[in-house]
């Protein structure tokens, strides 16, 4: 997979994408990823990326311009152009599923008030927002995207099962997970987990995820149950 970030602050991408899974896929060539300076499609002297909404109001709007200038350049078959904003569709594991099956992503990282309108009429084919609330920029949701969507990669991560399991994979919280001591300060391991019996330590698993998932987001369960349902959605 191809990944090509669009963003004013470039040096916020390099401690958590030099790291970890998303530095493991990068040495292994399963991703090739760029992080550019949007100031470099602009061809002013002040290299200019904003100016003021028209009809007033408070802050900078990223201007057409630049924007159009890099995606132009970036784009080649198969190219989708991500938009991070908070009125786009919520950043779920099943759309990092949908986006690990793509050949490129271009993601724009807005600053400010975000981008003219007419960026994301006319380039953007996927508008994300990772919660409701406001962040500075683009940038950390933009990085949330990569982390989530790279460990999806066949040959990414070292045990494929691991990406199976986890939690939302399924449409629930995962189950806990415990390792060795088997005892500690009082606290012990669940005896199913101990016993060898994979039947029964799958159906406790499956039971644990459940129970989490009711106590904990039981809406996750509602949505479950109207998916299930002849024309719920």
């Amino acid at each position: 997979m191809k990944i090509d970030v669009l963003t004013l602050f470039p040096g916020m991408f390099g401690g958590p994408l030099d790291e970890s899974i998303v530095q493991r896929a990068r040495k292994k060539g399963v991703l090739d990823l760029r992080v550019h300076n949007l100031r470099e499609w602009t061809h002013d002297r002040h290299r200019t990326v904003d100016d003021r909404p028209f009809g007033g109001g408070p802050g900078m709007v990223l201007k057409c311009e630049p924007i159009f200038a890099a995606v132009d350049s970036l784009r080649g078959p198969g190219t989708r152009v991500v938009l991070m904003c908070p009125t786009g569709r919520p950043f779920e594991q099943a759309v990092a599923r949908e986006l690990s099956g793509s050949d490129h992503l271009v993601m724009i990282c807005p600053s400010y008030e975000g981008v003219d309108e007419r960026v994301r009429e006319s380039l953007v084919d996927v508008e994300l927002s990772v919660g409701d609330f406001v962040l500075t920029s683009g940038n950390l949701p933009a990085m949330m995207v990569i982390d989530a969507v790279v460990r999806l990669l066949p040959g990414v991560l070292g045990d494929e099962e691991s990406a199976v399991d986890e939690s939302f994979s399924h449409g629930l919280l995962e189950y806990p997970h415990y390792t060795r001591p088997a005892e500690f300060r009082g606290m012990q391991v669940p005896g199913v987990l101990l016993s060898g019996n994979h039947a029964e330590i799958e159906r406790w698993r499956r039971e644990q995820g459940l129970v989490r998932t009711q106590q904990r987001r039981p809406d996750l369960i509602a949505r479950k149950d109207a998916e299930a349902t002849p024309g719920g959605k």
